[in-house]
């Protein structure tokens, strides 16, 4: 028998998914990816994941394996590979209030597990515009950032333990609670963030934390960038680190949001060049503390204008024009889309040495982004109507130029997959890369892990 009917025997037929019921999980967000899967398999529980792993790599078949599928950098891209899908896997196992943990399968919706934590009086931090479809296991497999890395880190922050399925379909149980384990190497930390090329998290002990009793939600219009984050700089340090979320949205971004989302409205009553939103959390003394240091920046001259929401549907108006923002900029097919990090001080002077070089090499590129100000994320697209298949290549070699001089990253959160796989061979430190391979064979020693994902050949 092949895989397929053997696949068959382990997880019933129909979890074995074939011809025009595969057609949802083929394509990416981006559209720039479309798969030829073998199949889709759908196992129940992770021992099914453990007999499909020893099978397939007994027949040297390989795997990729997909989650919600809101990737944006190809990562479940694939021809002829069995696409394991870990979606019926969605239990939240255990919410315990008292250790402030959730123990959750891989399946698992982020805003399901947001929800089951706003259930215990606890939040589970980690949000994105995708959260409503984005799953446990992928929002590990990519260290998944998001709005609120400024307070809480990353995903791999929230994560105290996880469960693997491995290549040869050994399965490594690392479910602990544990805030401190010094026991050898970190296996934990080393399968978050690896797309799903060392093995397959089937299930994890996230972390939660407490509820603030207050939010408070402004959009800002300071005069820049840099003044900006003396104005954060300033929040941050009046309210002892409350500041949950900072995100940065340029006049360009706002009027393609204006253009392409029905109902979208202006920040303000004038149009700004810098535009963006803030959000504390913490006591109910918060607004007032807010309002203090904001009036002294209008004082300033630091910002020109801020409009603080008055209730939940206005806070909801603010996210919207900030979480709209993969509709709004792959409405138009980018030509580099870039998801960099640099330091928080630099990132005035990347733009303008940026917009230098990109005039440089197509005078009629149009440019856009949007940011995690507070940790120096940028989401910074390009556009242009030359259908140079070069340009591409060149535009992303500008820009992680400008980003390694600058002493940042190409790759902060939306995973490397195989859009950023050029940019590894380019810019990854040689021995690292090489320390990268050698942990792929010692784990994947056949290679059916997500093969070509991540590490360039």
């Amino acid at each position: 028998m092949g895989f397929i009917e053997q696949a068959a025997a382990i997880v019933g037929s129909a979890q074995v998914l074939t011809g025009s019921d595969i057609a949802r999980y083929v394509d990416d967000p981006t559209g720039a990816y479309h798969s030829a899967p073998l199949c889709v398999v759908r196992p129940g529980s992770t021992r099914e994941v453990s007999d499909l792993m020893a099978l397939a790599y007994g027949m040297g078949q390989v795997v990729v394996p997909v989650s919600g599928n809101t990737g944006v950098s190809g990562g479940t891209f694939n021809e002829g590979a069995v696409m394991l899908s870990v979606e019926r896997m969605n239990a939240v196992r255990e919410v315990n209030a008292s250790a402030r943990t959730a123990t959750v399968e891989a399946g698992v919706i982020l805003d399901r597990l947001r929800d089951a934590a706003d259930d215990a009086g606890l939040v589970f931090p980690v949000v994105f515009g995708a959260r409503g479809s984005a799953m446990v296991g992928g929002i590990l497999s990519t260290n998944a950032g998001g709005s609120n890395v400024l307070r809480y880190g990353n995903t791999r922050a929230q994560c105290l333990g996880i469960e693997v399925v491995l290549a040869d379909g050994r399965v490594m149980d690392l479910m602990t609670a544990l805030h401190k384990d010094n026991s050898g190497y970190d296996l934990r930390d080393l399968m978050i963030g690896a797309e799903g090329t060392l093995g397959i998290i089937t299930a994890a002990v996230m972390k939660l934390s407490p509820k603030p009793a207050h939010t408070v939600t402004a959009m800002l219009a300071p005069v820049s960038l840099d003044a900006a984050l003396t104005v954060l700089n300033r929040l941050q340090a009046a309210s002892g680190g409350a500041v949950e979320a900072c995100e940065y949205m340029p006049r360009s971004y706002i009027e393609r949001q204006l253009a392409q989302i029905a109902g979208a409205r202006e920040p303000f009553d004038a149009p700004h060049e810098v535009n963006v939103l803030v959000e504390l959390a913490g006591d109910a003394g918060l607004s007032e503390l807010f309002e203090d240091v904001l009036g002294a920046a209008l004082e300033e001259g630091l910002i020109a204008d801020a409009v603080i929401a008055q209730n939940d549907t206005q806070r909801a108006a603010m996210w919207e024009r900030r979480e709209s923002a993969a509709e709004v900029t792959l409405a138009t097919t980018p030509a580099l889309m870039g998801d960099i990090a640099l330091p928080v001080d630099r990132l005035s002077d990347f733009f303008a040495a940026m917009r230098d070089r990109l005039s440089k090499i197509e005078p009629k590129a149009q440019e856009t982004c949007v940011a995690h100000l507070g940790d120096g994320n940028i989401h910074y697209v390009a556009y242009s109507e030359a259908n140079d298949p070069d340009l591409k290549i060149r535009l992303s070699e500008a820009m992680e130029g400008l980003v390694a001089d600058m002493r940042g990253s190409f790759s902060a959160e939306h995973g490397v997959g195989l859009y950023k796989l050029g940019s590894m061979e380019r810019h990854k430190n040689p021995v690292a890369l090489d320390v990268m391979r050698s942990i792929k064979t010692a784990l994947d020693p056949k290679g059916i892990l997500n093969p070509g994902k991540v590490i360039p050949a």
